[in-house]
């Protein structure tokens, strides 16, 4: 039997007339119980509506019956729902209702959005047409197209998709094939225009300081081509410090079109990445949406993909490579029972559902998982790599795996077959020739402060030789000044503000590192956009923050690092009594809070390809910490 798609309620349209509503908000909150008041409550206002404009439809046209209404449509690989699909006979129309007057610029983009990525990524769409119409439900009088998407009142909404549904040049669309969640296909010339981006353009933001990461690549593709070989399972683990090109080796992978030859078909590329890291995701999309889709071809986010397969069983994955960004982080059972709102009992952990995943194509399938130490950041992300080796250990097919992993690993999964490669560890750092030290300096720095010291002042005299600044202040104009001085002349240069989630000081000093700024960035333009382009959004007005979640796996050429009491030196060791608490979400417990908080500064100590500057604010509570930034080779700013 085919698993079918999510969706709220679907179909004919004379039926959908003559339903009673109750039954189809009824259904409605079954299939989506989690829904919010507000969102029933529109569903309540909207459904009588649609059943009347639907009905106006029937009435004039004789060929309505084999028309078909969807409600809440999740779109394939995708959490997002469309409000409503109306599937023609040759169409699609995909309506966006808005409690409104008049709709804003957002709501247009959304109702765009929509229409493109069924568009771009249903395979009933590529050669259909795909129409996006939003309805602001209190909107009075004659309606308008904006940026392609039609914009009505409610009561002209029939008039509208029945001038849309046109006359009848084809067979209906079969609701029933729409419907399965087997329906993901990126558009095939969408795939070659990503590819072409990706190759041949280089986006400077992803290929900067290109690394010789081809020894790398070659290696995993071996691996690959064995594995279709012999119609086995893999887990290839590919270790590097941070800036060594983890990111790169995953993407190239991905674009390779070299794994065609092992794609279960034609329509199907054969790889994808991963990352359970969203601005990550955010500003990868960002940089290779010029190739059309919103640069969701090769990248996605774990959450969506897990969601995905996870809630059918029988689904089968379209990729035979899955490549899974900073795997060290993998969520465990806790983490994503809180995540995904389903019980304990019936939760599992990430690396369970990709081995999962990867059993469940035929013959063969590979997981790539990239690693780089010490970043785990988040709650529930503890467990490290014990979570491949349980899942591997817990599979019905573990004799069928084999662990591919760099020197020095095999001790971690002593119950699985492993082979060692050297090509799998990218020891070397790419993020910049002057920086090679930086992650072992970092390290020092955040470790315990006693035994350190003297090994500190030794590496950071080291990167500043090789060109690599370390510099200090407690003036945060100070700091913007030297960074739009230095960085006058290099308009592409990147350098931003950045600062820890849980320092509860620093609003007060002119770093909004609080919950409600720091989530209206947006990631994308923030890494990417020119100082003056529109919207002033770029990193470089140092203006918006970034905390570790937003900074984690991305660059920026210096970062001006504003130091919180959440870690600070306290009678000669690290305390973090001056943090924000972490709250109990769920299942998910903190184990050992510190090394969270030391991961933190780690992940924002090492964000700068050619320099660091730490504000550190006037308080008495961090003057401790002052002297020993100083004391371990930071230079002040005058």
């Amino acid at each position: 039997m085919t698993e079918a798609a999510r969706r709220g309620w679907d179909s004919t349209f004379p039926e959908f007339r003559a339903v009673r509503g109750s039954r189809i908000l009824a259904r409605l909150c079954s299939t989506y119980p989690d829904s919010s008041p507000e969102e029933v409550d529109s569903w309540r206002r909207n459904v009588p509506t649609l059943q009347r404009e639907v009905g106006e439809v029937v009435r004039v046209r004789t060929d309505a019956g084999e028309f078909t209404a969807v409600m809440e449509y999740e779109l394939p690989m995708e959490s997002r729902r469309a409000d409503v699909v109306l599937l023609l006979h040759y169409g699609v129309v995909v309506v966006e209702l808005k409690g409104k007057f008049d709709p804003s610029d957002a709501d247009v983009d959304q109702a765009h959005a929509y229409a493109r990525d069924l568009a771009c990524y249903h395979r009933d769409c590529h050669n259909r047409p795909v129409h996006p119409v939003l309805v602001p439900t209190r909107m009075k009088g004659r309606g308008r197209t904006e940026r392609g998407v039609r914009i009505c009142e409610p009561a002209s909404l029939d008039t509208l998709v029945s001038s849309l549904a046109g006359t009848q040049v084809s067979e209906p669309i079969d609701a029933g094939r729409f419907l399965e969640a087997d329906a993901y296909r990126p558009l095939p010339s969408l795939v070659r225009a990503a590819r072409d981006l990706f190759h041949h353009q280089r986006p400077p933001q992803l290929w900067r300081s290109a690394a010789n990461t081809d020894a790398s690549i070659a290696t995993v593709q071996r691996i690959v081509g064995e594995a279709h070989r012999t119609k086995t399972r893999r887990l290839v683990l590919l270790r590097g410090v941070p800036g060594s090109g983890k990111t790169l080796v995953g993407l190239r992978l991905a674009h390779s079109p070299a794994l065609d030859t092992f794609a279960a078909s034609a329509d199907r590329p054969p790889a994808v990445f991963l990352s359970g890291n969203g601005p990550l995701v955010e500003v990868l999309q960002y940089v290779l949406k010029s190739a059309g889709g919103g640069g969701k071809t090769f990248v996605r986010p774990i959450r969506e993909y897990v969601r995905r397969y996870a809630n059918a069983p029988r689904l089968v994955p379209h990729e035979h490579v899955m490549i899974f960004d900073e795997a060290q982080r993998a969520h465990d059972r806790a983490r994503v029972s809180d995540v995904h709102k389903v019980s304990l009992q019936k939760a599992r952990s990430e690396p369970h559902h990709f081995i999962d995943f990867a059993e469940r194509l035929p013959g063969w399938g590979v997981v790539v998982g990239l690693i780089g130490d010490g970043q785990e950041i988040h709650v529930g992300e503890e467990s490290g790599l014990t979570l491949w080796e349980r899942a591997l250990w817990e599979s019905g097919q573990r004799s069928s795996w084999t662990v591919h992993g760099p020197p020095g690993m095999a001790g971690l999964f002593p119950r699985i077959t492993f082979e060692e490669s050297p090509e799998l560890s990218l020891n070397q750092t790419i993020r910049s020739h002057f920086a090679s030290r930086l992650h072992r300096f970092v390290e020092r720095l955040v470790g315990p402060p006693s035994s350190s010291q003297c090994d500190l002042r030794t590496l950071s005299g080291e990167l500043e030789r090789e060109g690599h600044d370390l510099r200090i202040t407690r003036d945060l104009e100070t700091a913007r000044r030297y960074l739009r001085e230095r960085y006058r002349d290099d308009p592409r240069a990147r350098f931003g503000l950045v600062a820890s989630s849980r320092d509860k000081d620093l609003v007060s000093y002119g770093v909004p590192n609080d919950f409600m700024s720091t989530r209206r960035v947006r990631y994308g333009p923030w890494y990417n956009d020119a100082e003056n382009d529109a919207g002033e959004r770029s990193c470089r007005h140092l203006r918006q923050c970034v905390t570790e979640f937003g900074a984690q796996g991305l660059e920026l050429d210096a970062a001006l690092l504003a130091w919180g009491t959440d870690f600070r030196i306290e009678g000669g060791s690290w305390s973090i009594a001056l943090a924000r608490k972490y709250l109990r979400r769920g299942n998910s417990r903190v184990r050992d809070p510190l090394q969270l908080r030391a991961n933190t500064y780690r992940v924002l100590l090492t964000r700068g390809r050619d320099a660091h500057v730490v504000f550190v604010p006037p308080i008495d509570a961090l003057d401790e910490t002052m002297t020993y930034l100083l004391d371990s080779g930071f230079r002040p700013l005058r």
